[in-house]
């Protein structure tokens, strides 16, 4: 009857371990389910039921009689890079003092990446001279052979407009002009300026130069990114430099309107021009104008454009840098769940009273596997515009999750049921009779 017995529980346990052991093969192969739409309490508005998210279009500027007495002009929201008003964006000028800001991009590139210094002394070449004194063109009124510190360089190019500053800066840099130039296209190109030509560093007529408004407002949208100490300088009225005191052609700056930059430009085959960038209560705008045939008239038209947009835009900041999002669940790791952060701002241009169509709408895993590395990418919020989604930031991990050597519980059943089995089957097989032999 004992021996009875045991074979009977012993079948019990088996069955019993069959069944766990299946549950447990549900629990860790159960699909992944799809990552869910979860809206922090920050967000501004949720997205529109049965719309899909699709990519913004150039635009969102409201139709208006808006007109510009220019050749070319754009106006873009500093902050976003968005389109808010254009006439003739595409239309190729010839460039002037515009190219100055390009040179003055990739001289603070250079003083950041440590190949030169502000205090650096640099010798003036007689090309660098001849191009003011034989043109009659701006100068910063250097001399041959004078040497003069890269800082009060920039200060001439930035403030007075100097052509020989412009290639006594190049020369220093990249040996001579022309090899400077390269490194404009370049760096032009890289900054998606796809419809401009660089033939030197100053903006003095050349075949074949030219740029458009559209990619000066590009370039002028990431120079102040990179470099916004530049705007100290830009926003300079005047300089002197050898007795010589000269005062800022922007005239905007004279003006308490909240112009800080950014460059003038004149040749006689194009015009006047101005590039022109205001802050105001956490928006920047930035408005250019090429081609006036007045002088007097590329300042109140550039203004015209900055006004525009301050007054019927807005700037919504739907994801801020280092915000918060989850937590989100962590398997194997030493910690249970983690919380992400957002890698950068997610900013959107609206129109005047229509804040509440901007939203961030975060997409989160079900689960992270450990290890987690800090500052990995483990999801996205899309920063949306009435559905539409305008910008993609990523959400990096807040700190490293090291992998517990601790199994999973699942494992743990599996491995605890089946050494009670080896177990049992191990005591009913030495106590069992011996049969006896007849």
């Amino acid at each position: 009857m004992k021996i009875r017995s045991l074979k009977t529980f012993s079948i019990f346990i088996i069955i019993g371990v069959f069944f766990s052991l299946n549950i447990t093969q549900k629990a860790i192969g159960k699909p992944i389910k799809k990552p869910t739409q979860t809206k922090p309490a920050h967000a501004v508005s949720s997205q529109r039921k049965g719309q899909p998210p699709k990519e913004a279009s150039a635009s969102s500027a409201p139709k208006n009689p808006l007109q510009c007495d220019a050749q070319s002009a754009v106006l873009m929201d500093g902050l976003t890079g968005e389109i808010l008003y254009q006439q003739n964006p595409d239309l190729r000028i010839p460039p002037a003092s515009f190219v100055k800001v390009l040179t003055l991009y990739l001289i603070f590139d250079a003083i950041r990446d440590g190949q030169i210094k502000m205090d650096d002394m640099v010798t003036v070449s007689e090309k660098a001279w001849r191009s003011a004194y034989k043109t009659d063109s701006s100068a910063m009124y250097i001399k041959v052979g004078e040497r003069v510190r890269v800082e009060d360089l920039i200060k001439g190019v930035a403030i007075a407009s100097g052509n020989d500053a412009c290639i006594s800066l190049a020369e220093h840099l990249a040996g001579s002009e022309e090899a400077f130039v390269s490194k404009m296209n370049e760096k032009a190109k890289a900054l998606g300026m796809n419809n401009s030509q660089f033939k030197n560093s100053h903006g003095l007529p050349a075949e074949g130069q030219y740029v458009t408004a559209h990619d000066m407002a590009i370039l002028a949208k990431r120079y102040i990114e990179d470099h916004p100490q530049s705007l100290t300088l830009h926003s300079t009225i005047e300089f002197e430099y050898n007795g010589i005191r000269q005062g800022n052609r922007n005239l905007l700056l004279y003006k308490n309107v909240g112009v800080d930059g950014l460059k003038t430009g004149y040749i006689k085959e194009s015009g006047y021009h101005l590039v022109a960038t205001a802050k105001r209560e956490g928006q920047r705008m930035i408005a250019v104008v090429m081609g006036c045939d007045k002088v007097k008239k590329r300042a109140p038209e550039a203004l015209k454009l900055l006004e525009h947009g301050f007054k019927n835009f807005a700037t919504v900041e739907a994801v801020k840098k280092g915000a918060s999002f989850g937590p989100v669940k962590v398997k194997r790791g030493k910690l249970d769940q983690l919380t992400l952060i957002a890698s950068e701002d997610g900013k959107v241009t609206v129109s005047r009273g229509k804040e509440n169509l901007a939203a961030a709408i975060p997409q989160l895993p079900a689960f992270v596997s450990a290890p987690v590395q800090k500052g990995q990418v483990l999801a996205k919020v899309l920063v949306q515009k009435e559905g539409r989604t305008i910008k993609e930031v990523n959400l990096l991990a807040s700190m490293d999750v090291e992998k517990t050597l601790i199994p999973p519980w699942p494992y743990l059943l599996a491995g605890g049921l089946g050494f009670l089995i080896v177990c049992l089957l191990g005591l009913w097989f030495f106590r069992r009779p011996l049969r006896r032999k007849i």
